[in-house]
């Protein structure tokens, strides 16, 4: 895992409207409860735009988290001026005839993939994805790497490599495996009627031989009545019991976005962060609800437990970032977008 200091963040990671900060954003940045901010497609239109962004927000809030979703395929948040990474499942099939080459590809593909998104003084993309599938969930399919557990294993391995050779802390999501059901958890609560020895045979398999290199791991909004009555991301029993203490996890937990429908079975927007930190939550995802992220601050302001996160602190990008034009000079950044063209 990445180390950084320990300066504290508050739990919640929020969003923003635009491509530029309002009044409205620059008040919330200052909440001490915000910890982070995640930027999607509608805060990104150029590279210099975002340069800029990235340069206003820091303004405000030097410490701050900055997070994106860029894992690739259809989950790539800036396109124009940054290099299209493929959904992971194309390095399967290479995997089965050329495992060393494959495994060198997607560690190279974990290091681009950072090293422009730390350019531009990203922290973190929560990546990679340890789902298991390949075209199953309605969600996942070929954000997948493989619907083999070890290949999975093998090549999120490399690629979370890759992203900490450049400094960027990773992401394992969606814990306990969101690839066996077919819901998508965005639109309503996943059920998965299988027992905790049926999960930990297949889903499970990524996360827990990869936990010593997960510097966090996302929870998926899915409900395993025959392990807890409760979904992941609210669950005691997953997070404590099973993810802390039975795998010894010791990095960050972000909960997935509680504005999702998955989610909607804790109660209100406020009810749901106290649920997802009581059960141990370090850090809450809150997207494209400028009110629901009001309401959980307060929440959490008035609930007086949960106000810094010391854990989110190792998410923090790792300096030494290289300039845009310095990484498009170099020989590594050149053959791997080469060999990524062929991909796609």
């Amino acid at each position: 895992m990445l180390e950084t200091n320990n300066q504290l963040l508050g739990p919640v990671i929020a969003d923003i409207a635009g491509q530029t900060l309002s009044d409205e954003d620059i008040a919330l940045i200052k909440n001490p409860l915000i910890g982070g901010l995640i930027l999607f497609t509608r805060n990104y239109s150029t590279p210099s735009q975002l340069d800029e962004l990235v340069k206003q927000i820091r303004s405000v809030r030097a410490d701050i988290i900055l997070a994106v979703d860029h894992e690739g395929g259809r989950v790539q948040r800036f396109r124009e001026g940054f290099t299209r990474i493929p959904a992971m499942q194309v390095f399967a099939s290479a995997y089965k005839a050329r495992a060393e080459l494959t495994l060198a590809l997607a560690c190279n593909t974990g290091w681009l993939m950072a090293s422009e998104l730390r350019a531009y003084d990203i922290d973190i993309s929560f990546a990679p994805v340890l789902d298991v599938d390949d075209s199953f969930s309605s969600i996942i399919g070929d954000r997948a790497f493989s619907s083999d557990p070890k290949a999975v294993t093998a090549l999120a391995g490399a690629f979370i490599d890759g992203m900490q050779q450049a400094g960027m802390a990773c992401t394992g999501k969606h814990f306990p495996g969101h690839g066996s059901v077919r819901a998508d958890s965005h639109l309503e609560l996943p059920v998965d009627y299988r027992s905790l020895e049926a999960v930990e045979r297949l889903d499970l398999i990524p996360f827990a031989k990869l936990q010593n290199k997960l510097d966090a791991v996302m929870p998926a909004h899915i409900l395993f009545p025959e392990v807890d009555d409760q979904p992941v991301g609210f669950s005691s029993v997953w997070l404590q019991k099973i993810l802390r203490d039975k795998m010894a996890y010791d990095g960050v937990i972000f909960s997935d976005d509680l504005t999702m429908e998955g989610a909607a079975v804790a109660g209100s927007f406020g009810e749901r962060a106290i649920k997802a930190m009581s059960a141990g939550c370090d850090t809450l995802l809150v997207c494209n609800n400028r009110e629901a992220t009001l309401e959980v601050i307060q929440a959490l302001a008035d609930n007086g437990n949960y106000s810094t996160s010391i854990r989110l602190t190792r998410m923090r990008g790792k300096a030494g970032a290289q300039p845009i034009n310095d990484l498009h000079n170099n020989k590594r950044w050149q053959e791997t977008k080469a060999a990524l063209l062929a991909l796609v």
